[in-house]
């Protein structure tokens, strides 16, 4: 199917339900073919896979991963998308529909419950995501550490940028740690605005999250480094000492600059320059 076959498709669809692309949901339908099948493939979709689609809308990737996974499950928030998915894959034996906020979405149990009822090996996340919601939504899966082998998904190409930096890089971000804490990233492919209707403000990128089952990481407590790096960001101007004391992470400079010293860590730095593993090394040693 061409470009502008699916563009008819999706203008065919909107006019048959009589509805817009929700702004307020963050809602732009995508209308390029390519794109579509580079989503799909890149997930690597089997027969052997339970597919969680986040946000599916009208179903373009839906009809796609169907035709490839056991079993897919799409959560969506629009009644009106409810409605139209219903319709459009009421022939479709491997689907279910759930009408609820992701956020509040129970994904560990229902990928328990899948692979203990069906013949599911593997769990697979697949989403073209609100970009106004994207980074709450991406941190909730890693850190539910749900039973899932990776997260493909379609997000705003600076926060894509950002999740697949190197920490400690100029583009690095608080939430770059976290992903590379939980998973190994990789950018698939640009994707220009002119690929949905209607256009939005920014450009996308396609991105995969291959969930790390052994982190290449020990640290004692994650919540609690978590912490630190976000305290970190949130002043991402200041030396790292200011920012965590103004973050009521540590009220003792003489302690924090001891035990950078042990680290072998410039009392001056800003924390958006430590890696990963320097932040590992000083939540170990405030937890102590």
């Amino acid at each position: 199917m061409s470009k502008i076959n699916l563009y008819n498709e999706t203008k065919f669809i909107m006019k048959k339900y009589n509805i817009e692309a929700n702004k307020k949901l963050g809602q732009n339908f995508l209308i390029n073919e390519n794109v579509v099948d580079k989503i799909v493939d890149s997930a690597e979709i089997s027969k052997d896979d339970l597919v969680i689609e986040i946000g599916p809308g009208l179903g373009t990737l839906t009809s796609k991963i169907l035709e490839k996974a056991g079993k897919v499950i799409c959560i969506e928030l629009d009644n009106r998308m409810i409605n139209i998915l219903k319709d459009r894959f009421s022939l479709y034996n491997n689907i279910e529909i759930i009408h609820e906020d992701v956020l509040k979405v129970d994904i560990k149990d229902l990928i328990k419950k899948e692979k203990e009822k069906n013949n599911i090996k593997y769990a697979k996340i697949v989403a073209n995501l609100p970009y106004y919601i994207t980074t709450p939504i991406i941190m909730k899966l890693l850190e539910d550490e749900l039973d899932i082998e990776s997260i493909t998904i379609m997000i705003q190409k600076e926060v894509a940028q950002r999740i697949c930096a190197n920490p400690g890089s100029n583009l690095s971000g608080a939430i770059t740690y976290g992903i590379h804490y939980y998973t190994i990233p990789y950018s698939i492919m640009e994707v220009d605005k002119s690929s949905f209707i209607p256009e939005p403000e920014v450009q996308s990128e396609v991105i995969r999250l291959d969930i790390l089952k052994n982190k290449n990481l020990q640290v004692k407590d994650a919540d609690f480094m978590f912490k630190i790096i976000k305290a970190a960001f949130m002043q991402r101007r200041k030396t790292l000492i200011n920012a965590l004391i103004n973050g009521n992470i540590i009220d003792n400079k003489e302690k924090l600059e001891n035990i950078l010293e042990k680290l072998d860590i410039d009392k001056n730095i800003r924390g958006e320059k430590l890696t990963l593993e320097q932040f590992a090394q000083l939540s170990d040693k405030l937890c102590n």
